[in-house]
């Protein structure tokens, strides 16, 4: 039987992307000392592997494929197929950031003032690069870890990957610049991304994982209204395309379903009851396929 070699990310996003395969269908099962999960699609070889270093495994051919951020791929430069973007990170639907932080005491104002100083992070390169860019001279280290610290150490500046800030105001940092925005990536091996049948089948996986990631922060909203309120209902309505309207078998009465932005149900259900919609259900999604 053919099987696809995936890559998953070992550390900060096993779990989010464990769960957007479990709603796109697949279940993955992972053993604390094994690098092998099992996944219930005989189809797929699955490995595990720290997303810093999974771009390099696809560019070398030792997985088909893989899921790693768009900083690491950058940071090693690696020449893979990038199959599609996954908005998805550790705590939420959205791009991380690399900031360029220093104390809260510092005088350090601008990427400008770090001429000749030190600098700290894991992404190295990218720092570098970013440096270059705005003309900057600067000694930059590697981080094996707890980054945040460092600049009690004697370190001027870091360079660190945030979702949502939280660890840098409790080290008492400050971001002073943004180095590079990065959202998760589903990357391919170029001669793999040519072999019709390993191809199909990543575009198959990629599907379904946009499918779920759509479904988010979306529900699924069902209700009844009388003909004579059926007008002011679908005014409250944010479709994604058009609510589905259907006749009843009570004459003078249709049955609605749409697709919303789960933000908005909380001050829509109360707003569609005084309209004048019956039965309302709201229902969780697990796939959006447009």
């Amino acid at each position: 039987m053919a099987k696809l070699k995936l890559g998953i990310p070992k550390g900060s996003l096993q779990e989010a992307t464990i769960r957007m395969f479990k709603k796109a269908g697949f279940s993955i099962s992972v053993s604390e000392r094994s690098y092998f999960p099992s996944i219930d699609d005989d189809e797929i070889s699955l490995t595990m592997f720290r997303a810093q270093e999974m771009s390099r495994y696809v560019e070398d051919g030792i997985l088909d494929c893989g899921i790693t951020g768009n900083d690491w791929i950058l940071e090693n430069n690696s020449r893979v197929v990038r199959v599609c973007g996954l908005i998805y990170a550790k705590h939420s639907l959205r791009p991380v950031r690399w900031v360029m932080a220093v104390p809260d005491s510092s005088r350090i104002r601008s990427v400008k003032d770090l001429k000749n100083k030190k600098i700290a992070t894991e992404l190295v390169n990218v720092t570098k690069g970013y440096l270059k860019k705005n003309g900057v001279m600067a000694n930059v280290e590697f981080s094996w870890g707890a980054t945040e610290v460092k600049t009690a150490l004697g370190v001027d500046a870091i360079v660190e990957v945030t979702e949502t800030g939280s660890s840098l105001k409790a080290n008492k940092l400050k971001v002073i610049a943004t180095v590079c925005e990065s959202t998760t990536q589903l990357i391919a091996n170029k001669k793999a991304w040519r072999n019709s049948w390993k191809r199909a089948k990543i575009e198959n996986i990629a599907l379904l994982l946009k499918g779920a990631i759509l479904a988010e922060e979306k529900v699924g909203l069902k209700m009844n209204a009388a003909k004579k309120n059926l007008k002011a209902v679908l005014k409250l309505l944010p479709a994604m395309k058009k609510p589905t309207i259907s006749c009843l078998s009570q004459e003078g009465w249709y049955d609605i379903d749409t697709v919303i932005d789960e933000k908005v149900v909380r001050n829509l259900i109360p707003a569609l009851k005084q309209a004048g919609a019956q039965g309302i259900i709201e229902y969780p999604l697990n796939k959006v396929i447009y």
